[in-house]
Order: structure tokens, then sequence, then C-alpha cells
């Protein structure tokens, strides 16, 4: 039986440019066990973050006490196709998510529009939380659980209408909604994810050691690269989507309209030289209001050290020398394990 609010919700998701809208009860995720045991075995890597606020993930109340249902969001993030030339320089490779401004930001005035919609369709009285991949809360889990995708056996979720590029979003609130049915995993024998890692950090179906994730190392992390893992990351500098990329269900996959507006192009193929020549104020500049700003320069420019090192080319040298000179520690110890890296397989050809 509907309350009745359900469809007029989802079609004002619909006009602020939200992909999908599903409901969920506000019950314990069915896989907080699991996460816990995730935890515990220390896959999450040095991401302390991840085991804050346990209790609430278990116990959505302690977030919002009274809640009886969650509101789950999704919006598309396939870049537009790019009609720049390749550079005729050295490039290096940034996720597709990173390449739009912070989502963070972009979905934060159509999900507080949302809850004014909230208060005008359910009345008064009602308390309506809302997170963009930032709550104490399993979003991905309680997203499964309202339909709004299937867990991949690369532990991302995937939604049959818009493959696996997509941000989550929800509502927490007090209005009682009925609740869609779950996602049935409809991965079936597909392994492509799995065999595209080149770190293996899917160490099986649907489990995943961030440890030995790219994304973890090049963003997460924020110390030297193990150097076991420095020439698995290629020519990756922010970022990994080599799991996702593969994935069939992104046939169906569609451009947003709210999130094509604030797409850059200039974070496609990125001319990795020019970036190593970037001092503080400049990396705040050409970072500023994007995920990218996370890493702060000496991340990125670790990770940017790491992929010329990786392209064997002694055309990089000279800015990696001047990099070797660099202030800042761990910028100067990469650039020169990637001197050392070039010379070594120009000498062994």
């Amino acid at each position: 039986m509907s309350s009745s609010l359900e469809q007029p919700i989802r079609e004002a998701a619909w006009k602020l440019g939200f992909g999908a809208c599903q409901f969920t009860h506000a019950g314990q995720p069915d896989r907080f066990s699991a996460y816990q045991k995730w935890i515990q075995d220390g896959m999450h890597g040095e991401m302390s973050y991840l085991d804050r606020h346990q209790e609430k993930k278990g116990d959505l109340q302690k977030v919002l006490p009274g809640m009886k249902s969650v509101i789950t969001l999704a919006t598309s993030y396939l870049p537009p196709e790019s009609s720049a030339p390749h550079p005729e320089t050295f490039t290096g490779k940034v996720a597709r998510y990173a390449r739009f401004e912070d989502y963070h930001h972009v979905l934060e005035a159509p999900l507080k529009a949302l809850c004014k919609e909230l208060e005008t369709l359910g009345g008064k009285g009602h308390t309506h939380l809302h997170y963009v991949d930032t709550g104490p809360i399993m979003e991905r889990d309680l997203a499964q659980r309202a339909g709004l995708g299937f867990t991949g056996k690369h532990t991302n979720l995937i939604s049959r209408k818009l493959g696996n590029w997509f941000f989550i979003s929800e509502i927490l609130t007090t209005l009682k909604l009925i609740p869609d049915k779950p996602e049935p995993n409809r991965c079936g024998h597909c392994a492509r994810c799995l065999e595209a890692c080149p770190t293996e950090a899917i160490t099986e179906p649907f489990k995943l050691d961030a440890r030995r994730c790219i994304s973890y190392w090049t963003i997460e992390y924020k110390g030297s690269i193990p150097m076991e893992m420095r020439p698995l990351i290629g020519d990756r500098v922010f970022g990994c989507d080599d799991c996702l990329e593969v994935c069939p269900w992104n046939r169906f996959a569609k451009e947003s309209e709210r999130m094509k507006p604030v797409y850059l192009e200039r974070l496609h193929q990125p001319d990795l030289l020019e970036w190593l020549e970037l001092d503080d104020e400049g990396f705040k500049q050409k970072f500023r209001g994007t995920p990218m700003i996370r890493t702060k320069r000496r991340g990125l420019l670790r990770n940017v050290c790491v992929a010329l090192g990786n392209t064997a080319n002694a055309q990089a040298l000279p800015a990696l020398e001047k990099a070797r000179q660099d202030p800042n520690g761990l910028i100067a110890e990469h650039a020169r394990w990637a001197i050392d890296q070039i010379k070594k397989r120009l000498n062994s050809r």
C-alpha cells in the first residue's frame, strides 16, 4: 500500500536533476557485520575515518532520532565525450568523478531543495537530514537495499539504468515511506572487474583490500608510496577507474544534466610537466573547488613523479631533476625514485 508520497517525491527529485530516487526503511544495513569484520581485518588501511561512528552506522536512530525512511538518490557522472586532441606531451589519468567540480558542493543545493519539497509534501513536524558521501551511514548498502542498484563484484554499486558511473546521496527522514524492493545481484559469471584490477585489490568477488587499491595510494594515503606499488600505478595520478570501466552495464550509462555543466575538460589528459611546476598557490588556484584539492600539492606532485618515472622517457628528466630539489621531502623522494627508474630502463635497452 502506498503512502501517496513516493511518486511526488520521485518527480521532484527528477526535476532537480537526480537520475534515480528509491526508498528504504531505517533498519540496520544488511552488511553491517561484514563491514565491521572488514575494518577489524585492517582492509581500510589508514583511512581511520571509516572506523568512526560504527554505533551510528549500525543504528540509524542514533543519527536521526525518530527517522523512519531513507531516500536514496543517484546522479550520473558519465563525462561528456572529449573533443580535445590528445596532447603531444606527458599526460596522466584522473578518475572520472574527479574531472567535475566537487560533487559534494554540486549536489548540496538540489538536496536542500528536495528537503524543502519534503516539507511541503509531508507537512510540518518532520525532520529531514541529507548527506553526500559524508555522513556516518553505510550509504552504498542502504542504496542497494532501496533498489538504487546492486553491489558489483568490485564492491561498487551498479545500476541497470546508469551503469556504475553515479554518485550516491541520501535524505534521512521521519516521514514514513513505503520501501522499494532491493535490487538483486546481476553480475552472473562476469569477472571483468577482478581481471582488470592492476594490483589485484579485489581479492575475491565482493571483497576489496584498500591497501592494494591505486585509488587509496594516490588519494587517501598521505605518505611515501611503497616501492612495490609504484610501477603498478602506471600513469594514474588521481584514482583509478579500471574496474569500473570494464563493467558491461555501462552500456546503459547516460550523461547527467546536473553534472554536465560542471565538467572540467582541463582535467582530462592533463600535462604532467605543467603540474610538476605548480607551487602551493598555483595548486590551490588550479584545483580549488574540485575533488583533487584533497591530496594537497605534496600528494598530487608525489603521484606525478611516480607517473613520470613509469614513462621511461628521458625527456621527463629535466623536470624531475628540478622536483628532486623541492623543499617538500615527499615530492623530492619520489622525484629521485622516478629519475632512477628512467635511467635504469634507458641503460637496460
